[in-house]
């Protein structure tokens, strides 16, 4: 009977470390794909890379951090994003439509402008300093507890917005009037026209919603780490990361991505094997100190293998 007790010990060790690793990876990626959403169905849609993607979910961080001491966390998870969202609406109309003109590059290097733009306004408005956000009562604490590791209900809260994101842009985009005129635009914008419809107003709208999408992902992920003004530079590569890996243009993707992405960087940190021997033992290259190119070292391989990305999505403006 002993011996049989200690045999399931290890069993059960095992079944902790990949099943509290595997959630923790699984939140990782799904905020991932929160952030790179609305990258993705920016470019989709204009074919704009916007290197001020990142910005805008520091924006969302920011907003919310402010709106929540005054009015609490459940009005700032709404009103922040919508703020970014008229942020980025004011950005494609007096900004990116005039430059559509000139091309891609210019589009692109206004973006980039734009970035260091808004990360210098935050540090004005709101100092150096990181700023802590309190999380309400209803979503503190454990939700359960995976082999004697408790599992935070705020984790399990932004998996759930994750999913229901992807899930109302698919059927938004493929099943409603307005997802099948934005579709249009994207291919076949003078036909969109000549239906009466307004093509720079759908594209202002386009832009607007990837914004507050960012935002969404700065609400939720500045109320799970600490809001500061290097929070877009830390987490903004990544996300280019995740959009060129999965296939730019593609929700799926972006989603496949995400999910692998947050797995492998938190797996690689937990298993800690490792790589090369060093003198002392605090010395050596380990898997743990590797994970942080391993997203590059991902993107690497995916633009040798399938430059593409996973799912392939067709270029803004292609042929169906």
């Amino acid at each position: 009977m002993q011996a049989s007790t200690m045999s399931t010990v290890p069993l059960l060790h095992a079944l902790s470390f990949w099943v509290t690793n595997g959630l923790s990876g699984l939140a990782f990626g799904l905020l991932l794909f929160m952030l790179s959403a609305g990258l993705t169905l920016v470019f989709s849609l204009m074919g704009v890379m916007n290197f001020a993607h990142a910005s805008f979910y520091m924006l969302g961080a920011y907003f919310a951090f402010a709106l929540g001491h005054r009015l609490g966390f459940w009005s700032s998870l709404v009103l922040a994003p919508l703020a970014v969202a008229l942020v980025g609406a004011f950005v494609e109309r007096y900004g990116l439509r005039r430059l559509r003109v000139h091309g891609q590059i210019a589009e692109l290097l206004f973006t980039f402008g734009l970035a260091y733009l808004i990360d210098e306004m935050v540090k004005l408005a709101w100092g150096l300093s990181p700023q802590t956000a309190t999380l309400p009562a209803v979503l503190d604490g454990p939700l359960f507890d995976a082999f004697g590791v408790p599992f935070p209900r705020y984790r399990a809260f932004m998996m759930a917005i994750s999913v229901g994101m992807l899930l109302v842009l698919t059927l938004a985009l493929k099943r409603s009037r307005t997802g099948l005129v934005i579709e249009a635009a994207r291919t076949h914008p003078d036909a969109v026209a000549a239906l009466g419809h307004d093509v720079d107003r759908v594209f202002t709208l386009v832009f607007a919603l990837g914004a507050g999408l960012a935002a969404v992902a700065g609400v939720v992920g500045g109320h799970a780490f600490v809001v500061e003004p290097g929070m877009a530079d830390s987490i903004g590569p990544i996300v280019f990361v995740v959009a060129v890996v999965g296939g730019l243009g593609s929700l799926g993707g972006a989603f496949l991505a995400s999910l692998g992405i947050g797995l492998l960087q938190t797996f690689a940190v937990a298993l800690d094997i490792r790589l090369l021997p060093g003198a002392g033992a605090q010395s050596g290259l380990t898997l743990a100190r590797l994970a942080p190119a391993l997203p590059y070292l991902l993107l690497i391989l995916t633009l040798l293998i399938r430059p593409s990305g996973w799912l392939g999505a067709r270029p803004a403006g292609g042929d169906n």
